[in-house]
């Protein structure tokens, strides 16, 4: 530990955002960063823990005191090989990731301002990348066998990445026309900017792992001589809402607004009738996930009238204790997003019951507010109707509800899968660990 009272000396700092009225008319990333000297100087609140439950919280099992102590002495390349030792791909969860370990950082319990862990490891990264620490590693000894990647998300990326440095001949099938998954197609460019995502491609293919685009498998069986397939697939049905007017134009899934933005910045056009946009729109977001939240931000840049965001759940509890899910677990209290700060009316406890429109648009949205009361039987709670029905003006309404996940077939034993297609919809760092823990696995079977 570098300097052993820095914890109670420095006071928690984060980066901050871009002024809302400045960032609301691009997608450029939103989060900013902090000076050099500040940066090592929130390192240095990290308390080396002798039981670090930030190691124990993150799926990746990062060691955020090492890196964080060589980020406070400035040993910026002895930082960045602490921290791709367990992550690799850090300049993702860098941006991205809401940060399990600083829940679990021993300050949150103390004084609710825990070390910066995902701003340090952002740090860390783009300094890496910025003064050519990070190469292509081309001197990787094959073993003659190969392994085909069907998906191209994180947990893909990550399995596709170990296994090409354990010296399999990697070859990754992806029925996008880029990598990435919902890296690129899930998440708006003003959190996660897509040039960061073809940089770490870009060194990928420099240490030999193939990439196949527009190619989508659906039977593993016809992909002949590859020793082991891995299936990262992700969970691509979303979770639907089949009540009347389901039909109506202008009720869309939250990825049919979030995927076309992203490829519309990416230099993809669509016909006039085919776009889906917020534009001079009252909107209506069901679903209270960080996909909802991604709705907001982009309806807010495309230039909407308005945002509406219902979720069928209580309101989650204010300030930063969870009672129900104490310290070091991570706490499901209210979060404000930086799409939140943009202007948002957010309902809890409300139902939707029926989409309105006229001469096949639609017009207004028919929902209930309900309200929860304990099962007599055990169980899950019953829902009860709580006033009377009201309409909420909408012509877009955008469904974020979720994910359902997929099933599988008996697949022969060296058929793996990872990611989100194995454990249903989580975080991009649960996706990582999994696609990691593949690796090994399909190593072990091959061996």
């Amino acid at each position: 530990m570098g300097n052993p009272k820095a914890f109670l000396e420095i006071h928690r700092q984060e980066a901050g955002h871009r002024p809302i009225h400045d960032r609301i008319h691009d997608f450029g990333e939103v989060e900013q960063t902090l000076n050099t000297h500040e940066r090592r100087l929130q390192a240095s609140r990290c308390m080396d823990c002798g039981v670090p439950f930030c190691h124990w919280a993150c799926p990746l099992g990062n060691k955020a005191p090492e890196w964080n102590e060589a980020l406070y002495r400035g040993e910026w390349e002895q930082a960045y090989r602490l921290l791709s030792s367990t992550n690799p791909f850090p300049e993702f969860t860098g941006r991205i990731c809401p940060a399990l370990c600083e829940k679990a950082c021993v300050l949150n319990l103390y004084n609710h301002e825990p070390t910066t862990n995902r701003e340090d490891e952002a740090a860390i990264t783009e300094a890496a990348f910025r003064e050519n620490y990070i190469q292509p590693r081309t001197n990787i000894q094959r073993n003659g066998k190969r392994v085909a990647v069907i998906g191209a998300g994180p947990a893909g990326l990550t399995a596709a990445n170990d296994l090409n440095l354990m010296g399999y001949q990697v070859t990754v099938f992806e029925k996008n026309e880029a990598a990435g998954g919902l890296l690129r197609y899930g998440i708006p460019n003003f959190k996660l900017n897509k040039a960061i995502i073809d940089r770490r491609l870009s060194l990928l293919e420099a240490e030999g792992i193939e990439f196949c685009y527009g190619k989508e498998i659906s039977d593993v069986s016809k992909l002949t001589g590859y020793d082991a397939i891995v299936i990262a697939t992700g969970t691509p049905t979303a979770r639907d809402l089949n009540i009347p007017g389901r039909d109506l134009k202008g009720v869309h899934f939250a990825l049919e607004l979030l995927s076309q933005q992203n490829r519309v910045l990416a230099g993809m056009e669509f016909a006039k009738d085919k776009r889906i946009t917020a534009k001079g729109k009252d909107v209506l977001v069901i679903g209270g996930g960080d996909t909802g939240s991604d709705c907001i931000g982009t309806a807010h840049r495309q230039g909407c009238k308005s945002v509406t965001q219902i979720e069928i759940m209580p309101r989650p509890v204010d300030g930063p204790d969870d009672p129900a899910n104490p310290w070091p677990n991570y706490p499901r209290t209210l979060k404000t997003t930086t799409s939140h700060e943009e202007g948002c009316t957010r309902r809890w406890n409300i139902n939707t019951l029926e989409f309105l429109g006229e001469d096949g648009k639609l017009t207004g949205v028919r929902v209930q507010e309900i309200d929860w009361k304990p099962n007599p039987e055990g169980g899950r709670p019953l829902m009860v109707t709580k006033g009377k029905p009201e309409i909420i003006k909408a012509e877009l309404v955008l469904l974020a509800m979720g994910f359902l996940k997929p099933e599988h077939p008996q697949y022969p034993e060296n058929v793996f899968v990872c990611g989100d297609a194995a454990n249903g919809a989580s975080l991009v760092v649960r996706a990582m660990a999994s696609g990691r823990n593949t690796a090994k696995k399909v190593n072990e079977w091959l061996k």
